[in-house]
């Protein structure tokens, strides 16, 4: 018969497969969505060069 400390270790090691696989096929499974940004454009002289300034 198996001590109390092996039978826990092989528990903890069979738990934590079988958690990473649950997250593993979640990540397969829920879908990707992409974000649509809207691009404004600027209607003033400083948004115009602020604008500027970031490209």
């Amino acid at each position: 018969m198996m001590d109390d400390f092996r039978l826990k270790i092989i528990l903890s090691v069979l738990g934590g497969i079988i958690f990473s696989f649950v997250f593993i096929l979640l990540a397969f499974a829920l879908p990707i969505t992409e974000r649509h940004t809207l691009i404004v454009k600027p209607k003033g002289v400083l948004e115009k060069v602020s604008e500027a300034a970031r490209k």
